[in-house]
This record gives structure tokens, C-alpha cells and sequence, in this order.
């Protein structure tokens, strides 16, 4: 009776809103999970896929209910909801969310464990060739989604195209770029998804009259709203509803060599090599598109290396294999006229067609020609023998370039429909490819996919995007933390950017030490950038080149914290990347700020973005207290300070009671192993215990801990007085291949002990720098318990 009365006031705050007085309810029946409301003008089609998720439909009366989703691979959960007549109200009641469907005026509302969410305002309409579903909002909610932009975090109050469109030279602003999403999140941690991957318009309340608008151009008026109690559970519901990002490779977390471009193989070989004699740790060397051409223009679709240049690259890759290196090579969709293969594509009719059947043909920057239709079967088969091949001769990931599309002309048809109905999902299609193909015929290799350009849930298909062709200015610094971000809240947390910035040949070295330096903290850690100004440390001065390795050197450093956060993104979508506002979801002061963030859950991070700071404001979050990264000096939370600023590092913090897993400095990550590490654990009895869980696997096999082939180590921390517990747990799955550990475990701010015991036998430990230093053997598949008396 409380939650029907609940449900009943929420239904007349939300009745004060505004109505489409034209749509009349005609009907309703409730059968197999789903809920049908018959109206004047159509049909809603309602449905929940879990008690935090639920789908609705709305069929106009001309039109038919169109089933496909590109975004949406859960479920539906049956027997999860139950449907009520209250006279005047209809109500879907799930454990979690609910939908309240009131008759006269007609009006859809819905409830979150008795909060309100949102209601539609009009929901669907047509005026001409306009179709829009519009919500109501609270006046005070921030709005986040929409894909990549560079906006502001709260990107309330912008009217955003959802079309991917690459910026090239952008800087801290950029209204549309590569990725578009047709989602929004709000700060009263809700989001709503608009299944429906055509061109569209996404008003986040540019009028300022509280109103939330979605104008596709065609397709399905079909919305998911998903809930959740934190930040963490609702990017983990929208996860579980679009996929969930697989464990990259581990030496896809190491160092890449990249630019634009290497023109032959002895300037791979040269580069490589440079990296072996300054003992630059670095993992894979990518390899722009001279590998197929000498000119930028006219070459597209060659696809072959060109044998003048590239005399021998078999042998090339198999030496770098042999080193533990691996060639990345950049693709594109578009086959010229002037191509090799444009002969062989026309004949077998892999490529996208004008209306007559022909394949169709159009100009644009890089040459005259047409695209590889991949919702083809023909198209797909055709283009991903191209990647096996290269692959069987020794490639090991993969670059895919101008896939938004770069050129895709309104003439152009799919099998799947017209150039403005699958603009998005192009390279979330050729993504899907390139991952399936690689379950099909490589199934022991997880690949590598950079990507430009996708949709939602591409992240389900490995992709790893990044932030488009940004400026190599300050300008383009400050806009990266915002990007990537926005895109974890949106399920893609990968989303890096061009180490050192992209387009032009500013020269500033403060600058490119300062991205690296940010750099160590994202997803993925790659300088790039036009050749004019070398973005490979290697190239750099003396001075400039030391303080780039050490910057290298730390991203090494920090691989089993970083492997062990990215298959927690594996499993739950948690972002890598992490706004304030999740450690405080009601300070309203945090709903825009991208200046500082979460590494993981232990690590704050406040990047550089303008030249020749000495000293920034800092907020640290209230909940946990702050240590230096680098002193050691503790910041106490919810509280604002002024921090000195140095060369060598940007201010990065560790939160109290976190444990930090490190490892020596290696050359590649082939040599990475948990015989030896340190866990370093940053004591502070003032303030809430945490734990950490560091996996591990071989690093390459797809789905490893699904194959009982991982291991884990649960560390945890149990005060009491006068004695700190910690408690080291090894898990072992049957068929994984591990090894004893060695583990100096060095316990932060605390300076002295009077006896430290490991399952009950005294060993001895040091004291240097407020810290213990206490050697810890783990046996594979065992605990250990450490005792500090103090």
C-alpha cells in the first residue's frame, strides 16, 4: 500500500507537466513480459530486460514494429515485472524500475525505486518530416552522452548532430567528432538510449525549457531507460544491454611507435632499434598508409605492401616478432579507381552501390572511387580475407582509419539500407568484422582494433577508438580528459588520445612531456603525429628524451594496476577513466569538471594543460584522504588546496587504504611476470578500508579466466587496535599456468613497527621513508596473513 501511494503522488507531480492532448489511450494487454498500450495514433510496445532496464517501443499506425537492434545484445529477463490497472493508471512494476502509463491525459512516466526519472513530454510526434520523441527534465539535472565532443562534461543546453564527422586540427572545442552515441546520462544516474542508429539530432535543452529531444531522420522510435543506485551500476547496466568491452592484449597496454608516417622498412627497422639502444620500453610499432603507397592520394585500397618500399616485409615482422614487437598496420574502407583491387572489388561486387546496382563511385579528398560494403556478406568475406592474409603473414593488430565514413555521399546504398541509415554504424560494422573474423580464424588471438569511429556497444567488438586528429596545441591538450571521460560514462573505455597532439608542427616540448605525462593515466599509451615534428621519444633531445622514459618507464611500472582495472572494464564496463562526481553523485560543483579524475578506483590525476604552471587548485574527494604519488604528503578529502606543480610529473594522488601493485621497469611486456612484485598499500586508520583484486592471465588468450585459464590475488586490510591485518589470497583456476610470488609489500605512512608476522611466524622488515618494506611468499593457491603489531 506505501509503494502504490508512492507511485500515485509521484504520478500527479508528474502529471503537472506537459501532455499531447491529442493521443487518446485505447487499450492495453500484458503478456509475456511485455506490456501493449494501444493510442489513438499507434501502439507502445513496452518491455523490461532486467530490474534496471526497461525498452519502449512506439509503432505509429502506418508503420510496423521493427525488431533489429545494432546496439541492444541482452536478453530479456522473463517473469520480471507485473502489470496493475489502478482505474486512471496503468503501472509495469519491476523490483527496480517501474512504468506508470496514465490514461487521461495520456502520459508515460518512469520511477526508479521510487525516484522519478523522467516522463515523456509529447513523446513522439511528426510535423512534415520531422519526427521527435521529447522528455520532460528536472530543471537542475546535468546532462552527459551524446559520443565524442568537446563541449564541457554537462553537455546540457547543447543541441548535438548525431552524425561521425571527423575535425581535423580541433582544439579545446568541438561540437561533433568521430563518435556519436544517441544516449544521455543525467546526473540523477539514469540514461536513455535511442535504439536507432540513423542521422539524427539530440537537444539536451538548447530552448531551456526543461525539454530533452531525439530527431532521427528515419527508423525506429524505440528507447531504453536504464537505472541504477550508483554511477558504477548504471554503466554496468548499460553495459550488460550493449556488451562489454574484452581484455585487450597485454602488450596493447605498453608503449607504441607511431606517426604519420614510416615511409619504407629501413625506417621501421632504424626506429626499432633506437628504442632497443636508448632502452625506451616499447611494445608494437604502427605503420601509417605508406606501407601500401608512396603518395597520400590516389592509393586507397592497394591493401598490399608495396614491395618498393617494404622490400622484404615478411621477414621485417618475423624479426620483430622475434623481439617481441608487433606491426600494426592502418586500413581504410575506400577502394580507388587507381587502387590495385579496384578491378577485382567492381567485378565481385564487395562495394557499396547508387541505386542502378552499379557501385558507386564519388570523389573526395584522398582519390576517386567507392567503399567496401561491409553489411554485405560478399563485401565482409572479401575485405576480411585481406586481413587474414596480411595476418598469416605476420601482422598483429589492426588500424582502421576514415571509418566514419570519411566520404559517404547520400547516393550511396547498403545491404542494409541507405548512406544516412547506416552513416554510424559503419565502423562499428567493419569493427564487428575484423573481431568476428579473428573468433572464426584466429581463436587463440585477442585482437587489436583502433578504430576512429563507432557506435553504441562497439566497445563489445574490442574496438579501441581515439580522439580524432587534434591539434598539437595546449588548446588540444585541454580538451583530451573531457573526451574520454564522456565516452567511459557511454561504455567505451578505451578512448585515448594522440600522445603529444596530431595536426600542425607546433613545437613545444613542455607540451609533448606534459600529454605524455597525462598519457601514463588513459587507456592507451601512443604518441602520434605528423613527421615534421617526431612524436617518438627516441627522436627527441637529450634532456626531453629522459624525462619521456620516465614517463614510459612509469606506464610500465604501473601494468599489473592497469591490467588488473582493464579486466575489471571487462568484466562490469567500468570506466578506466572516472569523473569526480562518482565519488560525489549530489555536489552539483563536480557535475563539468574533467580537470582532475579517477585512474582505477585508487589514483587521482590532475593533468597539465597549460604551459608553465607552478602551482594549481585541487579539490580532493571527501570519503577517502589523498596521498602524493611522489612525496607522500597526505591531502585530507572534501577539501580544496593549492599543490605545487613540477617538471618531471602533473599532480597524481593515491586514495587512503588503496593497494598499488608495480613491477620493475621492463623493455616489452613479454618479460612481464608476478614472480617479483612490490604492493605497495597506503595505510590510513582514519578512513574506510579498501581492497584490490590484481588479476593475471598468459595476456593473449581470449576470454582466459572464461577458460579457467586466470588468477587472482585479493588483497584486503582488517585494523584493529594496535595491529594491522592484511590478508593475501591466491586464486588459481584449474588450468591456468602461475607461478609462486615474491611480493614486497610496502605499507605507506607508518614508520615503525614493534613485530610483523606472516601466518604467525616472525620475518624481518624494514623501515625507510615512513614505510614497512615486508617480504611476503605466496605460494600458488594459498593465503597469507601479515601481522603488524605496532
Amino acid at each position: 500500500m506505501k509503494k502504490l501511494l508512492i507511485l500515485l503522488l509521484c504520478s500527479v507531480h508528474i502529471a503537472t507537466w506537459a501532455q499531447n492532448s491529442e493521443r487518446k489511450f485505447v487499450s492495453f494487454k500484458a503478456n509475456k513480459n511485455q506490456l501493449e498500450i494501444t493510442v489513438s495514433d499507434g501502439k507502445y510496445v513496452i518491455k523490461p530486460y532486467s530490474e534496471s532496464i526497461v525498452e519502449t517501443a512506439f509503432v505509429p499506425n502506418d508503420e510496423v514494429l521493427n525488431p533489429e537492434s545494432h546496439a541492444v545484445v541482452l536478453v530479456p529477463k522473463s517473469g520480471l515485472a507485473k502489470v496493475k490497472d489502478y482505474g486512471n493508471q496503468i503501472v509495469l512494476n519491476t523490483s527496480g524500475i517501474n512504468v506508470k502509463i496514465t490514461k487521461s491525459p495520456f502520459q508515460i512516466a518512469y520511477n526508479y525505486k521510487g525516484k522519478t526519472l523522467l516522463s515523456e513530454k509529447n513523446g513522439y510526434t511528426k510535423k512534415d518530416s520531422t519526427q521527435t520523441l521529447d522528455f520532460n527534465l528536472d530543471a537542475t539535472e546535468a546532462l552527459y552522452g551524446g559520443g565524442a565532443r568537446a563541449l564541457g562534461l554537462n553537455r546540457r543546453g547543447n543541441k548535438l548532430k548525431l552524425r561521425n564527422q571527423a575535425h581535423y586540427g580541433y582544439g579545446d572545442r568541438s561540437e561533433l567528432l568521430n563518435f556519436s552515441i544517441p544516449m544521455v546520462l543525467s546526473s540523477k544516474i539514469y540514461a536513455v538510449h535511442f535504439d536507432n542508429a540513423s542521422l539524427a539530432e539530440l537537444d539536451l535543452d538548447s530552448q531551456k525549457n526543461n525539454t530533452l529531444a531525439y530527431q532521427p531522420s528515419s527508423g525506429r522510435k524505440t528507447y531504453q531507460v536504464i537505472a541504477g543506485d550508483r554511477w558504477e551500476d548504471l554503466i554496468q547496466n548499460y553495459t550488460q544491454l550493449t556488451g562489454t568491452q574484452p581484455l585487450l592484449p597485454r602488450w596493447a597496454f605498453g608503449n607504441f611507435a607511431s606517426r604519420f608516417g614510416y615511409h619504407d622498412q629501413d625506417q621501421v627497422e632504424k626506429t626499432i632499434k633506437k628504442f632497443e639502444q636508448d632502452q625506451i620500453p616499447v611494445d608494437a610499432i604502427i605503420l601509417d598508409l605508406y606501407w601500401f603507397g608512396k603518395k597520400i592520394q590516389g592509393t586507397l585500397g592497394n591493401l598490399e605492401w608495396d614491395r618498393e618500399t617494404f622490400s622484404n616485409p615478411e621477414k621485417m615482422m618475423a624479426d620483430l616478432n622475434a623481439k617481441n614487437i608487433k606491426t600494426i598496420l592502418i586500413t581504410e574502407p575506400f577502394i580507388l579507381t587507381t587502387s590495385s583491387k579496384w578491378q577485382e572489388a567492381d567485378a565481385k561486387k564487395v562495394l557499396a552501390t547508387e541505386k542502378s546496382g552499379k557501385s558507386a563511385i564519388f570523389d573526395f579528398y584522398f582519390g576517386n572511387g567507392g567503399i567496401v560494403d561491409v553489411f554485405k556478406p560478399e563485401g565482409k568475406t572479401w575485405f576480411w580475407n585481406i586481413y587474414k592474409n596480411l595476418a598469416n603473414q605476420g601482422v598483429g593488430g589492426w588500424w582502421g582509419d576514415l571509418g566514419e565514413p570519411e566520404a559517404f555521399p547520400s547516393k550511396v546504398i547498403t545491404a542494409k539500407g541507405k548512406a544516412s541509415e547506416v552513416h554510424n554504424i559503419y565502423g562499428h560494422n567493419w569493427a564487428k568484422m575484423v573481431f568476428e573474423g579473428y573468433q572464426k580464424d584466429f581463436p587463440n588471438v585477442r585482437p587489436f582494433i583502433l578504430m576512429r569511429a563507432g557506435y553504441s556497444g562497439s566497445q563489445r567488438y574490442g574496438m579501441v577508438p581515439w580522439s580524432g586528429d587534434v591539434s598539437r596545441s595546449w588548446n588540444g591538450l585541454q580538451s583530451q580528459p573531457e573526451i574520454s571521460l564522456g565516452m567511459g560514462l557511454q561504455g567505451i573505455g578505451f578512448m585515448h588520445s594522440d600522445l603529444g597532439g596530431f595536426a600542425g608542427d607546433y613545437f613545444d616540448n613542455e607540451l609533448y612531456l606534459r600529454w605524455l605525462q597525462y598519457g601514463v593515466f588513459q587507456p592507451i599509451f601512443r604518441p602520434h603525429a605528423h613527421d615534421d615534428v617526431a612524436p617518438e621519444p627516441v627522436y627527441k633531445d637529450i634532456v626531453t628524451k629522459a624525462a619521456a622514459k620516465k614517463q614510459v618507464e612509469l606506464r610500465y611500472q604501473l601494468l599489473p594496476y592497469n591490467y588488473s582495472i582493464a579486466y575489471e572494464n571487462a568484466v562490469s564496463g567500468a570506466p578506466l577513466m572516472r569523473p569526480m562526481f562518482f565519488e560525489e553523485p549530489n555536489n552539483t560543483a563536480l557535475y563539468n569538471d574533467s580537470s582532475t579524475y579517477l585512474w582505477g578506483d585508487a589514483f587521482l590525476v590532475h593533468p597539465i594543460v597549460k604551459p608553465g604552471v607552478a602551482q594549481e587548485t585541487i579539490y580532493f574527494p571527501k570519503g577517502s584522504n589523498w596521498f602524493d604519488f611522489y612525496t607522500g604528503h597526505l591531502f585530507g578529502g572534501g577539501r580544496t588546496e593549492s599543490v605545487k606543480v613540477t617538471a618531471d610529473h602533473i599532480p597524481t594522488f593515491v586514495r587512503s587504504n588503496a593497494f598499488v601493485p608495480m613491477i620493475a621497469t621492463i623493455q616489452n611486456t613479454s618479460a612481464y611476470t608476478l614472480s617479483r612484485f612490490d604492493m605497495h598499500f597506503y595505510w590510513d586508520p582514519t578512513k574506510p578500508m579498501r581492497t584490490f583484486t590484481l588479476y593475471h592471465d598468459d595476456g593473449q588468450t581470449p576470454d582466459a579466466s572464461r577458460k579457467n585459464q586466470s588468477e587472482t590475488v585479493n588483497f584486503s586490510c582488517t585494523p584493529k587496535a594496535n595491529v594491522i591485518l592484511i590478508s593475501v589470497a591466491n586464486r588459481v583456476q584449474k588450468d591456468a599456468k602461475v607461478q609462486d610470488k615474491h611480493i614486497n609489500l610496502i605499507v605507506h605512512n607508518l614508520s615503525s613497527a614493534k613485530k610483523v608476522s606472516v601466518n604467525g611466524k616472525n620475518v624481518t622488515f624494514k623501515v625507510a621513508d615512513n614505510s614497512l618494506e615486508i617480504p611476503v611468499f605466496l605460494e600458488k593457491g594459498t593465503t597469507k596473513d601479515i601481522k603488524i603489531e605496532r
